[in-house]
């Protein structure tokens, strides 16, 4: 029987996975065999007779499960970019295995007492600051995850646990089924007036795969809200594609209902964060966040709220002007702005207000030029980064493409791994991950992937992006520098290994430079003749910036909001599995976002991120880390924009770091005081002085 290709470190560049040597038979044994040698390098730290400190017991569970790692690495990126049934099969049988084995790491009294004697000792210890770092990271891990509770209570948190890892696991899979069935095949192609014949044709390859010859297939994203909802002319077919979103997991296919799967998730959380000491779940997972509590949480949101419901309401009634007007016009009767018209009326607003449409500038956001002209191009101007692709390592996808990255003084530094287009095997949303984590104890360079949802076309055809798609390359681009520029010591200190209210602080500040003139006016090139974009089209791109965000704000804080509310309830508040909804209304009547024209981003039955996505009560992260991020664009442009200079201060003090140090000491340390929330609101037009034009 051939070795299992997770049982030694990649020979390839970078340790990258050898994807072309790894099949679905790999994967249990893999899992196996790792939790079984970490169980033994564990068992060694336990045993040794040597008295517990920094070398035998914190480096050496550092060093330990590096098999598991990999396999881990591999298998659940794969599961969300690549998956299949087996590969589904398997995350259901292993997610409570793993779930028990790591609550037999951070459950053994015996190895907490090594951990916990050597942190006693933690200042006489003259350990480096990334050591104590360290140090602090793995003792504050033991005790959140119960080390401290006694033998009744550990058992009863390992069964909730276990629960937890099935639940989650089902409800991702219930939102991905959901997601593929609930797509929209249209029979006639007059319906689809309004969209391109780049999109139609996307549209009907997408019916050939299903073996839907002849139709048009309108797959949904992981938003309530979806993007085909801007550019359709006919109304019916918005309407069903809206409810077909909606509808995703609510309890109106009992084959991928997630109802019953949020009530018995938030009992637990519940339950566990009482076990373990805490008012609620919420309190629990804030403690260890940059905000520290719920109270610091709604602050936030509850304050901004207002505001940019205000500004939605504006605009509605401005969209609604519209609609009458039309109606007049066309001598129909007119109608109430509803969900699935917003998208639609919006671009006409824009239109009315900044005289262009996204029709007009969709030819000069052609995908290779986005990526090489800006966002690589960015990247090298701020960091000295150069990418070349490598067409000799393997993928696990024919669309997968992988670069190698160079640092300014040429050394080899990292690769980088672009999975951009949609596949109906394939989690929704954008998002960053990790193959390989960077290390120096372990020489290990990073290899970080970004994964987008970008419908591709049919061949020969231009992949044009909306500028919505150009802000999300830049983002999840942020995320992945963040992972190439780490320069740390420790794999559990690497690179994106931060609270969540801090992780996304890189990628939402690097989201600016899609917008910097400078760099736009780079990479905003028409994809046939390689024209600039046109001064004064470019003029009208950059001035409708701000427009829109009461709608894009207000639907973000209702999700963050309903994150919020689910999740400060006690055991007794959890609601039956048939309250889900009326909880879910009730709690954005509560929050004073209840307004029905702008439903949440995510709607309970499919918040990926909150259910099954690691952003239990974090999903306000996104905000939060949206202050520091706006801050640093404002220091930035203060101090001349897209130079070296700039980029080099932000990876000395933020991004080379990890986790290095605290995260609010870094940003501290980098823009010279505490954060604050003005330049956000201003970038997002919810000043005063911002709303006009």
């Amino acid at each position: 029987m051939p070795e299992n290709p997770f049982s030694h470190p990649s020979t390839l560049p970078y340790q990258m996975p050898p994807f072309d040597r790894v099949g679905n038979a790999d994967y249990r044994p893999g899992f196996e065999a790792g939790m079984r040698q970490q169980r033994e390098e564990v068992r060694q730290i336990v045993e040794n007779a040597a008295a517990a400190d920094f070398q035998n017991t914190l480096l050496a569970l550092e060093r330990s499960g590096l098999m598991l790692n990999r396999v881990s690495s591999v298998f659940f990126n794969l599961n969300a970019s690549n998956t299949d049934a087996e590969m589904q099969a398997i995350d259901s049988e292993i997610a409570p295995k793993l779930q028990a084995h790591e609550d037999a790491i951070f459950l053994d009294a015996a190895l907490f007492a090594r951990v916990a004697a050597v942190y006693q000792r933690r200042a006489t210890l003259n350990l480096d600051p990334e050591s104590r770092q360290l140090l602090d990271r793995y003792y504050i891990e033991f005790v959140r995850a119960g080390a401290r509770l006694g033998d009744a209570d550990k058992a009863r948190l390992r069964d909730i646990n276990g629960e937890l890892s099935s639940l989650t696991t089902l409800f991702k899979q219930n939102v991905l089924k959901a997601t593929k069935s609930g797509a929209v095949i249209v029979d006639n192609v007059a319906e689809l007036d309004g969209m391109s014949a780049v999109q139609i044709g996307a549209a009907a390859a997408a019916a050939e795969a299903r073996g839907l010859s002849g139709k048009w297939v309108i797959a949904l994203q992981n938003t309530t809200n979806q993007p085909p909802l801007a550019q359709l002319k006919n109304r019916a077919l918005r309407e069903r594609i809206y409810r077909a979103s909606r509808a995703r997991c609510n309890g109106s296919d009992a084959e991928c209902d997630n109802t019953a799967v949020i009530a018995k998730i938030v009992r637990l959380r519940a339950e566990r964060a009482a076990l373990l000491g805490y008012a609620n779940h919420a309190a629990y997972q804030l403690e260890d966040e940059s905000a520290g509590t719920p109270a610091a949480v709604h602050k936030i949101l509850s304050e901004l709220a207002p505001v940019a419901l205000a500004r939605a309401r504006q605009d509605a009634a401005d969209m609604q002007k519209l609609i009458d007007a039309e109606a007049a016009a066309n001598h129909t009767a007119s109608f109430e702005l509803q969900p699935w018209d917003w998208a639609f009326y919006s671009d006409e607003l824009r239109r009315a207000r900044f005289d262009f449409d996204q029709a007009q500038v969709k030819p000069y956001f052609e995908l290779e030029h986005v990526l090489r002209d800006g966002v690589f191009y960015s990247a090298r101007e701020l960091y000295g980064l150069e990418f070349r692709e490598r067409h000799d390592l393997p993928g696990y996808h024919p669309d997968v493409r992988v670069f190698e990255v160079f640092d300014a003084d040429g050394a080899p530094l990292a690769l980088f791994v672009g999975d951009y287009f949609a596949r109906d095997n394939k989690q929704g949303g954008a998002w960053m991950n990790n193959f390989v984590r960077q290390s120096k104890l372990f020489g290990m360079k990073p290899v970080v992937a970004n994964n987008t949802n970008i419908p591709k076309p049919q061949p020969g055809q231009p992949t044009l992006l909306t500028f919505e798609e150009v802000i999300t390359l830049f983002h999840e681009f942020g995320h992945a520098i963040h992972g190439i520029l780490s320069n740390v010591q420790y794999a559990m200190l690497s690179g994106t290994s931060l609270p969540r209210d801090f992780v996304e602080y890189p990628s939402q500040y690097n989201e600016m430079w899609a917008r910097e003139p400078a760099v736009l006016a780079h990479y905003a090139r028409h994809y046939q003749t390689g024209a600039p974009m046109p001064p004064e089209l470019l003029a009208k791109v950059l001035a409708a910036q701000k427009f829109d965000q009461g709608y894009a704000t207000t639907e973000y804080l209702a999700a963050a909001l309903l994150d919020q509310s689910w999740h400060r309830i006690k055991v007794d508040e959890a609601p039956a599995a048939a309250d889900v909804a009326q909880f879910e209304a009730a709690a954005l009547r509560a929050n004073g976002v209840d307004y029905p024209v702008i439903p949440p981003r995510y709607h309970s039955s499919y918040f990926m991120h909150v259910f099954a996505g690691g952003y239990s009560a974090g999903y306000y992260a996104y905000l939060w880390s949206e202050v520091l991020a706006r801050d640093t664009g404002q220091w930035m442009q203060a101090r001349g924009g897209l130079t070296r200079a700039n980029g080099d201060r932000l990876r000395e003090k933020v991004l080379s770091r990890g986790r290095s140090d605290d995260p609010q000491t870094m940003f501290r340390n980098f823009y010279g005081g505490p954060p604050e929330i003005g330049p956000l609101l201003e970038y997002r037009g919810l000043t005063a002085s911002a709303a006009t034009g």
